[in-house]
């Protein structure tokens, strides 16, 4: 099966330097680009690409609510949105996340970690290690007043609850897994069940919304 992609930057050289580097891979197919965010939506409409490698900084409508408005299309529930920026300067990333991406990448990325991160976004997965993890809820939590534990999550079983507030502590899930004497299959089954009963786009969303209901606390 093609993955497809849209590429959203206001830079044509950064748009072909991607273009060309994901054409390298067969299963991965360029089908769209947009220069600006208003576009970026439009085209993803009309598009309807499995990925979306998005810009911040863009004109007109900047890529963070470009984000929200994919994020939020009903028509659009497949689409996974990976945003392109810089990490260590770039504080707007942490909006683009609340707002819905299930990722992000600099604009540094080597070849094979720009296709690699294509696949995993597009199979369903949260573009984000263990360790950009815990700085990113981090970050995200300042400032935020939790709910009480269990709000939300009490529709999770318990062992569920545990590999949610283990996800949110950065564990990978042969961490997970070796962490509660299970398999990384089994860690894997229950981070996606968790995912669908709570009505979550991906991992990135589960992990912000455990800091949001007070299952762990940033330390």
């Amino acid at each position: 099966m093609t993955i497809t992609v849209l590429l959203a930057d206001d830079q044509q050289l950064v748009r072909a330097g991607f273009r060309s580097l994901l054409r390298r891979d067969r299963e991965i197919s360029v089908v769209a680009e947009a220069s600006t965010g208003d576009e970026a939506v439009r085209t993803a409409r009309s598009a309807r690409p499995d990925v979306v490698l998005m810009d911040i900084r863009m004109p007109g409508l900047d890529g963070i609510e470009a984000t929200r408005r994919i994020v939020a299309d009903p028509s659009l529930t497949d689409c996974r949105v990976i945003i392109l920026t810089t990490f260590e300067t770039d504080e707007y990333v942490f909006a683009a996340l609340e707002a819905g991406a299930s990722g992000f990448l600099t604009k540094e990325v080597d070849p094979e970690g720009l296709r690699h991160a294509v696949r995993v976004v597009a199979a369903g997965e949260a573009l984000l290690s263990p360790s950009v993890t815990r700085r990113v809820v981090r970050q995200f939590s300042l400032g935020k007043s939790p709910r009480a534990p269990g709000e939300r999550l009490a529709v999770l079983t318990a062992r569920e609850v545990e590999v949610v507030r283990l996800v949110a502590t950065g564990l990978s899930n042969e961490q997970i897994a070796a962490e509660l004497v299970i398999s990384p299959l089994t860690a894997k089954t229950h981070i996606t069940r968790a995912i669908a009963k709570l009505g979550v786009r991906d991992r990135v969303q589960l992990v912000i919304l455990a800091y949001e209901d007070g299952l762990v606390e940033p330390s």
